[in-house]
C-alpha cells in the first residue's frame, strides 16, 4: 500500500489517475447506455421484433454477470494495471466488432462479449481505487470515478441519437465506432497514469481456488456486505425504471420533458458526487450513509406517489431522487470495499459486481410484477 500511494503522491499525478479509471467506467456505461435510444433503428435495418432487441439488451447485462463470477478464479491472480488495461483492449474490440456486425446474430455476440468485459472492468477499477487509496480518502476518489455514471447517463441517450442521425453513412454503427475512438484515448491515458498495483500478489493462497472463493462467499462478513448491495440496487432499480412512464402516464408530463428529467438529475449528481465523497471522508462513511439513506425515502415516497404536478416541482422531486439515491452509493462502495484485504478484494469486488447486476435484473421483474399491466399498455401508448 506505501509503494502504490507513494507512486501517485501528488494531487496532479492522483488525479490523472482517477480521471483515467473514471474515464474506463465512464465508456463501458456509455457502450450500455448507448443502446437505448437505437431500438427503432436496429429493428428496421436489422429486421429484427422487439423481443429480439429485448435479448440484445439483455445480452450484455447477462455477460457482464457471468462475467463477474468467472473473473473471480483469475482476478488476483494478476497485477491490476496489466489486467485492467488488457480487459479494457478486449472490451474496445468487441466494440469495434458490434459497428461491423453484418447481422443481428454477428451483433448479438458482439455485445455479450461488450457486456462480459465491461462488467469485468467496473468492479476491477473499484478494485484499483480501493487498492490505491487510503480509507480516509477513498469516499472522495470513489465519488471521483462513479461521477463517470452521471456522464454516461446525460450523454448516452442525446449522444446515440445525435450521432445515429446526423451520420447517415453508418447509422446505428456511428456510436460504437464514437465508443471505440474515445476508448482507445483513454486507454493510453491509462497507460500513463494508472501505476502498477501488485501487493496482492505477495500474499500466499492456501488451499484450491474453488475453495478460496466458497471461503469468500460464506463469510459472515462478507454475506452481509453482498446483501447490504443486493438491497441498495433493488431499493433504487424496483423504481427507475418506470419512472418515466409514472410522469407521463399519472403525472401529466410530456414525454419531450422527459430527457429533461433525466438531464438535470444526471448534471446534479456529478455536481454533488464529490461533495458527497469528501463528506463520506470528512464525517464518516456509515454516518454520512444512513443520512443518505434515510434522506432518499422522501424522494422515493414522493417520486411513486405524484398526482399531476407542475414541471418545475417534478424536477425539484427528480433531482433530489437522482442525488441522493445514487448518492448513497459512494459510501457504500467505500465501506464494502473495506470488508477484505487486499489479496483477495479482487476477487471480492468481482462478487459484489455480480451482485448488483443480478439485483438491478430482479427488482426489475419484480416492480414490473407490482406495477399493472393496464398501467403499462397505457404509458406506452401515451409515449
Amino acid at each position: 500500500m506505501n509503494n502504490i500511494s507513494h507512486a501517485i503522491e501528488t494531487k496532479k499525478r492522483e488525479r490523472f489517475f482517477l480521471f483515467s479509471l473514471a474515464g474506463i467506467r465512464f465508456t463501458h456505461i456509455l457502450d450500455f447506455m448507448i443502446m437505448m435510444p437505437l431500438g427503432p433503428d436496429f429493428i428496421r435495418v436489422l429486421n429484427i421484433n422487439t423481443h429480439q432487441f429485448g435479448l440484445l439488451l439483455s445480452s450484455y447485462t447477462f455477460a457482464a454477470v457471468a462475467a463477474g463470477i468467472l473473473a473471480t478464479y483469475y482476478v488476483d491472480r494478476f497485477e491490476r494495471r496489466q489486467l485492467l488495461l488488457t480487459l479494457y483492449a478486449c472490451f474496445i474490440i468487441a466494440t469495434l466488432a458490434c459497428g461491423f456486425a453484418l447481422n443481428y446474430e454477428l451483433l448479438f455476440i458482439a455485445r455479450a462479449f461488450a457486456g462480459a468485459f465491461g462488467g469485468i472492468l467496473g468492479s476491477l477499477v473499484q478494485t484499483i481505487v480501493a487498492d490505491a487509496i487510503p480509507f480516509e480518502r477513498r469516499g472522495k476518489a470513489l465519488g471521483t470515478v462513479m461521477a463517470a455514471f452521471s456522464v454516461s447517463t446525460v450523454a448516452g441517450v442525446p449522444l446515440g441519437l445525435f450521432l445515429a442521425n446526423h451520420i447517415p453513412s453508418l447509422g446505428w454503427r456511428a456510436p460504437f465506432f464514437f465508443i471505440a475512438i474515445i476508448s482507445a484515448l483513454i486507454l493510453y491515458l491509462g497507460y500513463l497514469n494508472i501505476p502498477k498495483i501488485a501487493g496482492h500478489l505477495n500474499h500466499v493462497h492456501e488451499g484450491s481456488r474453488l475453495s478460496q472463493i466458497a471461503r469468500i462467499l460464506t463469510a459472515r462478513q462478507n454475506i452481509k456486505a453482498f446483501i447490504f448491495m443486493g438491497f441498495i440496487m433493488i431499493t433504487g432499480f424496483s423504481v427507475i425504471p418506470y419512472i418515466a412512464l409514472y410522469l407521463t402516464s399519472n403525472v401529466g408530463i410530456s414525454n419531450s420533458y422527459i430527457s429533461l428529467i433525466y438531464l438535470c438529475g444526471g448534471i446534479a449528481t456529478l455536481m454533488s458526487s464529490r461533495f458527497i465523497g469528501h463528506m463520506s471522508d470528512q464525517h464518516g462513511k456509515v454516518k454520512v450513509f444512513r443520512i443518505l439513506a434515510i434522506a432518499s425515502l422522501v424522494p422515493l415516497l414522493v417520486t411513486t406517489n405524484l398526482p399531476v404536478t407542475p414541471l418545475w416541482l417534478v424536477l425539484i422531486n427528480s433531482t433530489a431522487f437522482f442525488i441522493l439515491v445514487s448518492g448513497r452509493m459512494i459510501p457504500a462502495m467505500a465501506m464494502v470495499s473495506q470488508v477484505v484485504e487486499s489479496k483477495i478484494r479482487g476477487t471480492f469486488m468481482s462478487l459484489i459486481g455480480s451482485m448488483q447486476m443480478l439485483s438491478s435484473g430482479i427488482a426489475s421483474v419484480l416492480a414490473g410484477w407490482v406495477v399493472p399491466s393496464p398501467f403499462l399498455q397505457h404509458a406506452m401508448s401515451q409515449s
